[in-house]
């Protein structure tokens, strides 16, 4: 949901920049189908590291796509599963007084809304990383890297249950699902407009949704160092801890 934050957090905590660590950022969220799951791409970090570390440019995607994921615990983690001493995570949390609202603007059902209120505080956080557009730059020059993608649709197909062709697809697809040029509340507004299409079939009022994405961005920017401050600090230890096996 918010590919330019996950790329600042990989780079951060890094301290380098690659096509390898552009594409392992977000590599979570871009081959789930009803083969792959959120928790396959998500929740084997630990897994896919110890597959690929024996190959540096491909050893640093697969510390990249750690700091994405849910276990062992990375950003998706802390925004979504458990931030203390909430019971959710940063993004859940900080997300409710956005409920009501997400519900009119989204057109979703009662049940959908905290969901998707916290992809509207996903892109509030988007704003602060995204509004230079320098790690979508980033981004984009990952995905224009065809002998990279071949290769890891050649590697991670014995990895994942997908065809390489199928990676390849879905690696081509994923831009333009996500804002990778300088992001603003409305063009994030226009891409979340695409994915519920795609997703759910809903079309969402794409004005109102901009307003709540620069309501959820003043909402949140007075706490969101101490996240990620906190949450550096933890996902870095998980890597330092990985890099030891």
């Amino acid at each position: 949901m918010f590919p330019q934050t996950h790329l600042y957090f990989a780079a951060r905590i890094l301290d380098r920049m690659s096509d390898a660590i552009a594409l392992g950022s977000v590599f979570p969220d871009m081959i789930i189908t009803s083969e792959v799951t959120w928790n396959d791409t998500h929740c084997r970090g630990a897994e896919l590291y110890r597959y690929l570390c024996r190959e540096s440019q491909l050893r640093d995607f697969s510390l990249a796509a750690v700091t994405h994921g849910a276990a062992p615990a990375g950003l998706d983690f802390y925004g979504d599963k458990s931030y203390p001493p909430y019971n959710h995570g940063f993004c859940f949390e900080k997300a409710r007084p956005l409920v009501e609202k997400t519900i009119i603007a989204c057109r979703v059902p009662e049940e959908m809304g905290w969901w998707k209120a916290h992809n509207i505080l996903e892109m509030g956080i988007e704003l602060s990383f995204g509004a230079s557009g320098r790690w979508g730059q980033a981004l984009q020059r990952g995905f224009a890297n065809d002998e990279l993608i071949g290769r890891l649709a050649e590697r991670l197909t014995r990895f994942f249950p997908l065809p390489a062709g199928e990676f390849i697809r879905r690696m081509r697809d994923y831009p333009c699902l996500v804002e990778l040029s300088a992001a603003t509340a409305g063009s994030l507004a226009e891409k979340y407009a695409v994915q519920m299409m795609r997703k759910h079939g809903i079309e969402i009022d794409i004005p109102a949704v901009a307003e709540l994405i620069e309501l959820a961005g003043a909402t949140v920017a007075p706490d969101l160092d101490g996240f990620f401050l906190f949450t550096e600090r933890r996902v870095a230890a998980v890597l330092k801890d990985l890099s030891q096996v």
